[in-house]
């Protein structure tokens, strides 16, 4: 028989401390942060599962006039980098309310810039990639770690047809080597602060392994003559296509090594890019789960918006601050003989609701002074609340309200978070959202440490909290609203 530490009891304390299905949503969650090194696979895995869960796609530039159906469940993409997805309540009508998850799927990143060539060619005998930050990185993480490369590549074969491919590279093939540390200064040791655009270069090989790829690439205009051809043969070898198929690409670096449950009880998720896939990966859950459970005669729409470009602001054609959202509140009530900028628009604007899910600060057991004392959410614990009094959450004393009641009902924990006077706020797409389409909203996230690293780690049971609460929302907002409706304006 196994002992205490073998096989066996290591099985028992892993099951006891996190149930079956908070086990099996981490690992499904593990698999698709796995494959989602981009937004571009984030969208492409999320589409697939929602085809698979019998979504229609719809394609913006069609007329959906007769295509939505009350009962029906539909998606479409934006840029290959921005989904939304959305159920229509078998009693939907114009003036119906929207129940929306809003989400982003960017992290901060080393992005390739547009001619990859470092430099003008090679550097002491190794051949480097010209990078560009993406967003707020901790960017001391990325050295010293294994790196693969992925993205959207465009190819155009001989016939001049165009084809958007996915690329991903898992292998280590990039690397940013830190300074020894006897080649440093006392200052520099004392504070670690490399300049992004000399120092923050990675490495992809020797030089005299590419000399006769160099030698025979062909100086095809700007474009092709700027890039690393090295990269060219990987990415063309990772595709199967000639390097002179490639014409245009949007690239970014990631960690090489995969995910992982973590802690010894396995009640950690180790990995980059939580924030904020991770809220991406429970609103496809929670949307596909809520279509089957709702009540036929539901007479409003569930929605999820997974936004790019959250790390830089959202001002974008595919970001939260774009027409996204305002467009498909419009367009989906217009299908249904809704008039643009009617009354009934706009009355189902006001019975609306958002729920823009973004990672919120655990507290950090190294650094808890950075936490207001009453404010230290866990991971592990359930969701979090986000309130800022200078409006960078969206969150009011009533959307806050909604958002406890939903938790009840779904038997979940509901965290609270404020910052320290003493520290600055980040902020996220909730009040931006808010701003453009003037719906209801409440900030909320799931707890995490290490947020903006190259690898970040969170609780594994709060992707199921957090499912929970929002497969609750999608069914009950309806039932604790019209209870609120009731509620007379302060001070009648």
């Amino acid at each position: 028989a196994a002992g205490k530490n073998g096989p066996e009891s290591k099985s028992a304390r892993l099951n006891a401390a996190l149930p079956e299905v908070q086990r099996e949503r981490a690992l499904r969650f593990i698999n698709f942060l796995t494959a989602a090194v981009t937004p571009f696979h984030a969208v492409s895995i999320g589409s697939t599962m929602l085809h698979d869960a019998g979504f229609v796609r719809l394609e913006e530039s069609s007329s959906w006039a007769g295509s939505l159906q009350p009962g029906g469940r539909y998606y479409y993409t934006r840029c290959d980098s921005t989904l939304v997805a959305f159920v229509v309540g078998g009693g939907y009508s114009p003036g119906g309310g929207f129940k929306v998850v809003g989400a982003h799927t960017d992290s901060p990143t080393l992005k390739c810039k547009p001619l990859t060539k470092h430099n003008g060619g090679s550097t002491e005998s190794l051949t480097q990639l010209s990078v560009v930050t993406y967003g707020g990185g901790l960017w001391h993480t990325w050295f010293d770690r294994d790196l693969g490369i992925g993205g959207m590549v465009l190819t155009r074969a001989a016939d001049g047809s165009l084809q958007k491919r996915l690329l991903s590279v898992h292998e280590p093939v990039l690397r940013v080597p830190a300074l020894c540390i006897h080649l440093q200064t006392a200052d520099e040791r004392a504070s670690f602060n490399p300049n992004k655009e000399t120092q923050l270069v990675p490495v992809l090989c020797m030089s005299a392994l590419r000399e006769d790829q160099d030698k025979a690439a062909p100086a095809d205009g700007v474009f092709a003559g700027g890039q690393e051809q090295e990269l060219l043969a990987l990415i063309a070898r990772s595709l199967g296509v000639p390097p002179e198929e490639i014409t245009s690409m949007d690239l970014s670096l990631f960690d090489a090594n995969p995910p992982a449950l973590g802690g010894s009880h396995s009640e950690f998720v180790f990995g980059g890019r939580l924030d904020n896939l991770a809220s991406s990966f429970v609103a496809l859950e929670a949307l596909i789960n809520a279509a089957g459970a709702l009540r036929a005669d539901d007479p409003d729409i569930c929605c999820i918006a997974l936004f790019d470009h959250e790390e830089v602001g959202s001002s974008s054609t595919s970001g939260a601050g774009g027409p996204v959202m305002k467009e498909a509140i419009s367009r989906i009530a217009e299908a249904f003989g809704g008039v643009p900028e009617s009354e009934a628009v706009r009355i189902g604007a006001q019975r609306s609701f958002i729920l823009s899910l973004d990672n919120a600060h655990a507290v950090h057991p190294n650094y808890r002074g950075k936490h207001e004392a009453a404010h230290r959410p866990l991971m592990g614990s359930g969701t979090v609340i986000k309130h800022n009094a200078n409006q960078r959450y969206a969150t009011d004393a009533i959307t806050a309200y909604v958002v406890r009641e939903l938790g009840r009902r779904a038997d979940v924990g509901v965290q609270e978070f404020v910052v320290k006077n003493d520290c600055p706020c980040g902020s996220t797409i909730g009040p931006i959202i808010s701003t453009l389409v003037g719906i209801r909203t409440c900030d909320i996230g799931m707890p995490q440490l290490s947020m903006h690293s190259c690898r970040e780690m969170m609780g594994a049971a709060d992707l199921t909290h957090c499912h929970d609460l929002l497969q609750r929302f999608f069914t009950d907002f309806r039932e604790v609203d019209n209870t609120l409706a009731k509620c007379p304006p302060c001070g009648e």
